[in-house]
C-alpha cells in the first residue's frame, strides 16, 4: 500500500540521512585504518559507532512510518518504488565502496593526507547537519514529535563532530606545513619583519636623539644668549645709579 503524503515525504528525508549514514561508515573505517595520530584516531573510532547508531535509529523510524531504508518513497504501484530502491541502494553502496581507495592514495604526504581527509569529513558532517535540520524541521511542520526528536539528537552529534574538526584543520595545516616547507622558508618571513622592525625602531629612536639634542642646543644657544645680553646691560646700569648717588649727595650737603 502507498504511503500517503506525509508518511512518504517524511521516510525520503530519513532516507536520504540514513544513505548518507551508511556511506560514512565506510568512508570512517579507511581514514581511521589511516590515522596515526591518536586523539584524532579515537574520536573517528567514537563517530564511527555514532554513525552506525545513526543509521540504526533513522532506519527503525522508516520502518515505524511504514517505508522501507534505503528506498525513495514515490506515490504510484509498488513496482515503480522498487525499482527506484533498486537504483538507489545500488547508487549508495557503490559511492561509499568508492570513497575508501579513493581515500587511501589522496594526498602528498602522511599530514596531507589526513588534513584532506579532515577536510572531506567536515564537508560531509556539514551535509550531514542540513539533511537533519531539515528532516527535524520538516517532521515539526507536520506534526510528527518521534522524528523531530530522533533528528534533533543525531544533528546535535553532528555538530559536536563538526565543532572538534574546525578545531582539528588548523592544527594538521600546521603540521603540513612543517613536515613539507623546509624550517629557512616558514621562518624567513618572520625574521624579514623582525628585522624590519627592529630597524625602524633604531631609525625612531635615532630621530628622536636628533631632536632632543637639537633642542638641548637650542636651549643652550638662548640662555648664553641672555646671559650676554645682561652684562652688557650691567655697567650702563651701574654707572646710572653711580650718577643718582652723586647728584643725591650734592644736593644733601651744606652750603659753603
Amino acid at each position: 500500500m502507498a504511503l500517503k503524503a506525509r508518511e512518504a515525504k517524511l521516510v525520503q528525508y530519513l532516507n536520504e540521512a540514513y544513505g548518507k549514514e551508511k556511506q560514512l561508515e565506510t568512508a570512517l573505517q579507511a581514514h581511521i585504518s589511516m590515522t596515526q595520530q591518536r586523539t584524532y584516531k579515537r574520536r573517528l573510532q567514537q563517530h564511527l559507532q555514532e554513525t552506525k547508531a545513526h543509521a540504526r535509529g533513522v532506519e527503525r523510524r522508516i520502518r515505524e512510518l511504514g517505508g522501507s531504508a534505503e528506498t525513495i518513497s514515490v506515490p504510484g504501484p509498488d513496482v515503480v518504488q522498487e525499482a527506484a530502491s533498486r537504483v538507489q541502494e545500488v547508487a549508495q553502496r557503490g559511492a561509499a565502496l568508492a570513497k575508501g581507495p579513493l581515500h587511501a592514495v589522496r594526498g602528498t604526504g602522511e599530514q596531507e593526507k589526513l588534513l584532506k581527509n579532515a577536510k572531506t569529513e567536515f564537508s560531509n558532517e556539514a551535509e550531514e547537519i542540513a539533511n537533519y535540520t531539515a528532516l527535524e524541521t520538516l517532521a515539526e511542520s507536520v506534526g510528527d514529535r518521534d522524528t523531530a526528536k530522533l533528528a534533533r539528537g543525531i544533528r546535535r552529534e553532528e555538530e559536536r563532530m563538526a565543532s572538534f574538526l574546525q578545531r582539528l584543520i588548523p592544527q594538521l595545516t600546521r603540521a603540513v606545513a612543517q613536515a613539507e616547507i623546509p624550517a629557512s622558508e616558514r621562518d624567513g618571513g618572520a625574521r624579514r619583519r623582525s628585522t624590519s622592525g627592529s630597524r625602524g625602531t633604531t631609525r625612531r629612536r635615532t630621530t628622536a636623539r636628533s631632536r632632543s639634542t637639537a633642542r638641548t642646543g637650542a636651549s643652550t644657544r638662548r640662555s648664553a644668549a641672555r646671559r650676554t645680553t645682561a652684562s652688557r646691560q650691567s655697567p650702563r646700569a651701574g654707572g646710572r645709579s653711580r650718577g643718582r648717588s652723586r647728584r643725591t649727595a650734592r644736593a644733601t650737603s651744606p652750603s659753603r
